[in-house]
């Protein structure tokens, strides 16, 4: 009778193959590290993690590991910043607190409002509406949207902080023993010896960038994410977060804001609509405005001091078999407390601008909505309210940045604008976007009335040139010399001819 036994792998194996890994995958049996990091380790690496007693780890802690670490290389995109990872950590937050699709009763809703809105808005401003029409967004959707900016303005912090880590790791390793004569690195108390550590630190480089890059990821993921559970628009924040001319509501989020007033709904979501369509028309009108601000940003991020004592102190004392303990203490310690005159520079153009576009918009939005909306003052107020807390947006670039994005001179500029307006009128007030040279500055803030007289005699002395050479080619046209019609033509006698 034949044996019944399936035959071994071995037997079934063609000749020259090597054995074929356990069903488990490349994580089972007795190589723990082998799923963990992909089958990839190097020898030496392997060895020193094995020596360090890792492989004797509790298996469960080391599954919760392998997930953890598959997860963040398998959505690692090349950046300094896991983008991929930071949208996907931001959808999962607002899913888990509630975010339902947008439907298209509720779109609607919101384009009916924003063109209600803009209505109301082309009595107040001279700039046009935007080409790109409303959107209502849902929390993930203004997740998706405004992800690439995010992305831009905190990757060059993501650098610093990836290069940081790998710097104090090699300061860790040569503080545990004497450098050679050659200066490499020491051996090491409890590795294998003759192992460089210079070799292995160098293996462990690649890994070491990819997990700085998901660590920074997911962190602002989870800043994205509360945020978007807050914001009610697109530009709430003062930046231009979204791509195109388009007004963008979150309808669910205006919802709740209107549920802690004593006003109606519908007019709170008139209100929002308006202040939110006449930033993207500024935006929109001032080409050079949107560019200003985020570079503003980027260069108070790109000139920090990364908090390498305080990254050193939190990679000694947290278990660093707990990603997520390790992520929050890093969030407490990255930034030093002093910033450098370059981004004092940058935080005092960035603050500028952003007490200017809130201040033009708290002006613009009052002129709009007063003759509609009675409960106008209150919702005005409710507005300051929530940006003296300090706003949705304010937690996010203090945590990501290090930076405090509040428009500290808003009633400087709203009284600038309203002075402008009061004495040259509302197109001139606007006018003065039209170039980063000619818009009001810190200084000016000090002195609104001072701008005020500045502009416009400099408007005057533009228009009287203007005038004048309007009149110069007028003249050219009809033929006239430059002293009127009965100038000398040449056809009589001349002036200076005396008399006969």
């Amino acid at each position: 009778m034949a044996d019944q036994h399936p035959s071994s792998d071995d037997e079934q194996r063609p000749e020259g193959e090597g054995p074929v890994e356990p069903s488990g995958g490349a994580g089972s049996g007795d190589d723990p590290f082998a799923a963990l990091f992909g089958g990839q380790l190097p020898p030496e690496l392997r060895e020193a993690l094995s020596s360090l007693g890792l492989d004797s780890a509790d298996p469960g802690m080391m599954q919760m590991i392998q997930s953890q670490v598959q997860a963040m290389m398998a959505a690692d995109d090349g950046g300094a910043m896991n983008q991929t990872l930071a949208t996907d950590t931001a959808r999962r937050l607002v899913a888990e607190a509630g975010d339902r699709s947008v439907g298209p009763a509720t779109t609607r809703d919101v384009e009916q409002v924003v063109q209600v809105a803009n209505l109301w808005l082309d009595q107040v401003t001279e700039f046009n509406p935007p080409d790109g029409g409303a959107r209502a967004l849902s929390r993930a959707e203004w997740v998706e949207e405004t992800m690439p900016v995010w992305r831009r303005v905190t990757e060059p912090v993501a650098a610093g902080v990836g290069a940081a880590i790998t710097s104090t790791m090699q300061d860790q390793l040569k503080m545990l023993g004497e450098e050679g004569a050659d200066g490499s690195l020491p051996e090491i108390p409890g590795l294998p010896p003759g192992m460089n550590p210079a070799a292995m630190l160098g293996q462990m480089q690649p890994m070491m960038r990819k997990m700085s890059s998901a660590m920074f990821g997911a962190q602002v993921g989870q800043a994205v994410g509360a945020l978007a559970g807050e914001t009610v628009s697109g530009t709430e924040v003062g930046l231009p977060l979204l791509s195109g001319e388009v007004v963008a509501i979150l309808p669910a989020n205006v919802s709740a804001f209107a549920e802690g007033l004593s006003v109606d709904a519908g007019e709170v979501h008139l209100y929002l609509a308006v202040r939110e369509a006449a930033r993207v028309r500024l935006f929109a009108g001032v080409p050079w405005l949107g560019p200003q601000l985020l570079t503003a940003v980027e260069d108070y991020a790109r000139d920090i001091s990364i908090n390498t004592e305080g990254i050193e102190e939190t990679l000694r004392s947290v278990n660093p078999q707990d990603p997520q303990a390790m992520q929050e203490a890093l969030a407490d310690q990255l930034f030093t407390p002093e910033p450098s005159p370059a981004q004092e520079a940058a935080l005092g153009r960035l603050e500028t601008y952003l007490a200017l576009v809130e201040g033009w918009v708290d002006l613009v939005c009052e002129k709009a909505v007063s003759a509609h909306l009675p409960h106008a003052s209150a919702l005005a107020e409710a507005v300051r309210r929530r940006r003296a807390t300090g706003g949705p947006a304010e937690k996010v670039f203090a945590s990501l940045v290090g930076l405090e994005l509040r428009p500290r001179r808003l009633r400087d500029a709203a009284n600038l604008w309203a002075a402008l307006e009061s004495a040259h009128g509302q197109a001139e007030r606007d006018r003065a976007w039209a170039h980063p040279d000619v818009a009001p500055t810190g200084a000016d803030l000090d002195d609104p009335l001072g701008y005020v007289e500045r502009h416009g005699s400099g408007a005057a002395a533009q228009g009287d040139a203007m005038d004048a050479e309007l009149d110069r080619l007028l003249r050219g046209a009809t033929g006239e010399g430059e002293e009127g019609p009965d100038a000398d033509r040449g056809d009589g006698p001349s002036d200076s001819a005396g008399p006969a």
